[in-house]
């Protein structure tokens, strides 16, 4: 299957319509994220995310996406919020902003192929693709320039994140290309086939606490390499934490660096905006007192809670209720029938993560060294002689959560159904907003790679122009959808 054909009677926007859009773009830049919810299908496994990400009115994060066809790793990996550059210029990659003018753009035919369209966020849509030389697979993240205009600075600070880490170390996400067309930006991540950390989890047999402080020891490291690297990702969940492949043995790899920022060691307190995913933010973010490198730790003291028991230590009724729980550190290990076959070790390893002064949080190094996660032993609590069997309470919680929320999910739309029907008259100029959105949404969809001429900024397969035809006509990527 080639790539769905783009209009070839598509016509220039008439003079002054992108500025206008682009004034209501940011009109309604606070609201964005309430008017263009990504899509949100149950995938096989009965999965469904939890709540969705929170980001600053700067737009600099979006909520957790899943693909249209279920398979919510893919669009984990390369959606990362939906980011999206200006018309105005063509895009530097910050790696090469200060040398843009010694390094002129070079336009070359494209070396992929893009297949079916896996998912869709806010701003962007993630499309499979294919490189043409190698027949790697790849999820490419493909936002349209006109979208958001003076906003460059949300994809520069994704590139400028992943070109530090990328390639680095086996449970990161790979950033392997971007480049852009006349049109659009296209960002070439890992296809992440294996599936979310928890889909996993619960697909097993069992599961037995050595499994989760195996898989918890292998996260840390990557933290530990984050953060060794002048990173802090900032939204570590379990929804980001996807499988590379279905293999027993494949890599689990830490995704989506949308709200990630470079950092100096010493600035512990740097950043000071409201972002993240509520139910694992840490204490100092939401009381804005400034954060870096310790809201990971927190999170990853939240993840391991969730992972011994299937539910959140800060869970709620409310996200007020829920962050006035985290501010006061206020969590149990009940019931106690969940925790009964968790050892007080692994207990211990969760306060030390959940210390809510962030100078006496531990860092991930530090983490590391617990006793949970250094010594040879494992730590587990024994029934009849064997290792306690965690994944029916797990499953138990976690189930009960999502019919919970599910419920709670029905009866929100059934209220906000009724209050915009009681509305008189609808708010046109959202309307329009959401229109233009999905416009340049659907053409960013459309447009045909094997066809277009690309600007690389960075490529580490590029074929010769000459081998293109021939390697084209032989690659194809099957229709799914």
């Amino acid at each position: 299957m080639g790539a769905q054909q783009s209009r070839s009677d598509s016509s220039p926007a008439p003079e002054g319509h992108s500025h206008k859009f682009t004034r209501h773009l940011k009109r309604h830049s606070a609201a964005i994220g309430g008017l263009f919810k990504p899509s949100s299908n149950t995938p096989a496994t009965g999965n469904t995310p939890s709540d969705s990400g929170t980001r600053n009115d700067e737009g600099t994060s979006t909520p957790q996406t899943q693909a249209a066809n279920g398979n919510t790793s893919t669009v984990s990996a390369a959606l990362g919020g939906g980011t999206a550059v200006s018309a105005a210029a063509p895009f530097v990659a910050p790696a090469f902003q200060k040398n843009a003018s010694s390094m002129p753009p070079v336009t070359v035919p494209c070396a992929y192929r893009t297949g079916r369209t896996l998912g869709s966020g806010t701003y962007a849509i993630v499309k499979e693709a294919i490189h043409i030389q190698t027949g790697k697979y790849y999820a490419c993240k493909v936002i349209n320039k006109k979208l958001m205009e003076g906003r460059e600075h949300m994809v520069r600070n994704e590139i400028a994140v992943l070109k530090r880490i990328s390639s680095g170390h086996s449970n990161i996400v790979t950033l392997h290309d971007y480049f852009e067309t006349a049109h659009n930006l296209y960002l070439c991540f890992d296809l992440c086939t294996g599936g979310e950390l928890f889909d996993r989890i619960c697909a097993k047999g069992n599961y037995y606490e050595q499994d989760a402080a195996n898989l918890l020891r292998i996260i840390f490291k990557a933290v530990k390499y984050i953060h060794d690297s002048g990173i802090v990702h900032r939204d570590l969940k379990p929804e980001n934490l996807l499988f590379r492949t279905p293999a027993e043995d494949a890599d689990i790899m830490i995704a989506d660096f949308g709200l990630s920022r470079v950092m100096e060691d010493q600035k512990l307190t740097q950043l000071t905006e409201i972002c993240g995913t509520p139910g694992y933010m840490a204490p100092e973010i939401f009381k804005r007192t400034g954060h870096g490198k310790p809201v990971d730790v927190w999170a990853m003291g939240v993840i391991t809670y969730f992972l011994l028991a299937g539910y959140t230590p800060f869970d709620r009724d409310s996200q007020q209720q829920e962050m006035e729980a985290i501010i006061a550190g206020d969590y149990k290990f009940e019931p106690l029938e969940y925790w009964a076959n968790v050892s007080d070790t692994a207990k211990d390893f969760v306060r030390y993560c959940l210390t809510i002064d962030p100078a006496k949080r531990p860092t991930a190094g530090e983490a590391l060294a617990h006793k949970w996660l250094a010594d040879e032993k494992p730590h587990f609590v024994t029934r009849d002689g064997l290792p306690a069997d965690l994944l029916p309470h797990v499953k138990k919680a976690f189930n009960a959560k999502q019919a919970w929320r599910k419920a709670a999910f029905s009866i929100t739309a059934v209220r906000r159904m009724t209050t915009l029907a009681s509305q008189s008259t609808p708010n046109a100029e959202q309307q329009e907003l959401r229109a233009e959105v999905d416009k340049y949404k659907e053409e960013s969809a459309k447009e045909a790679l094997e066809d277009a001429s690309i600007t690389h900024q960075h490529n580490e397969e590029e074929p010769k122009a000459d081998d293109l035809p021939a390697q084209l006509a032989q690659t194809k990527l099957d229709e799914k959808n």
